[in-house]
């Protein structure tokens, strides 16, 4: 593969701000650039080679996309927490799935705000500088219960280690919600149903994992009922068995219209 990302959660996170990252791509048209299935909004600021940068925002990715390699680009991810993106931006998370927009073309004034803030800063002083303005943006106390509540929804459904991750109508029982109230706050807080959440986050376990494990194991470690079960919601969700993935035969590329637009 052609991009590379190193990711780190940055120093004072707080409970707004997941982590940081740094996204490369390098310019390669013989190779494919992945952009794999993703459950978080993320503010990115993009550097390209010659020196221009833009202010986006990505939205949850629900499949993995391939596409053609075609020059120089970095950026640096500012991944959200979720229940953040509404208080920062102005929008619920919903309404950015799949999308990639520049962030002064969000349709709220909180968007706007933001942009011009970061405007001036260096890629690597953004995640510091939300870490700042956050706390100024806090929603109510009813909202910050909601985010609470939503956040540890999202940790009883994601793979961690030492332990499989809750099925949705069990977590919504331990959290005293109904599946339906559930639902809302996941469309809400992170722009995907808790189930569609749960199946990106162990597809994302299994790529993370896959080194040294046989493919049972593999499905036992995060959360699947067996192998054929795996295999089902990584070819879904990735284009390919898992077979193939990591072999390298992949689906053709396409253009990489987050490389090519702005």
């Amino acid at each position: 593969m052609t991009n590379s990302v190193s990711e780190r959660a940055p120093d004072a996170p707080g409970p707004w701000i997941a982590g940081t990252g740094v996204l490369a791509v390098a310019a390669d048209p013989g190779r494919p650039f992945v952009r794999l299935p993703d459950p978080s909004t993320k503010v990115i600021v993009r550097s390209e080679a010659r020196g221009r940068t833009a202010l986006l925002v990505s939205g949850p990715r629900v499949r993995a996309t391939y596409h053609e390699g075609k020059r120089d680009v970095s950026c640096v991810e500012v991944r959200l927490a979720p229940g953040t993106t509404r208080p920062l931006l102005g929008v619920p998370a919903i309404d950015l799935v799949g999308r990639i927009v520049p962030l002064e073309a969000l349709p709220s004034p909180a968007a706007r705000r933001l942009a011009r803030e970061l405007a001036c800063l260096e890629p690597e002083e953004v995640a510091a500088r939300l870490t700042e303005v956050l706390p100024d943006r806090l929603p109510t106390a009813a909202e910050g219960a909601r985010a609470e509540l939503l956040r540890a929804a999202v940790a009883a459904l994601s793979v961690r280690s030492g332990r499989a991750p809750g099925h949705v109508r069990d977590v919504a029982r331990e959290l005293a919600v109904s599946e339906r109230q559930l639902r809302n706050l996941f469309s809400e807080g992170v722009g995907l149903s808790p189930k569609h959440y749960a199946r990106i986050d162990r597809v994302r376990a299994v790529l993370s994992r896959a080194t040294g494990l046989a493919p049972a194991e593999l499905a036992a470690e995060t959360g699947y009922y067996d192998q054929s079960h795996m295999t089902s919601d990584f070819r879904t969700l990735m284009g390919v068995p898992p077979r193939s993935y990591f072999s390298g035969r992949l689906p053709a590329p396409g253009a990489c219209q987050v490389i090519d637009s702005l």
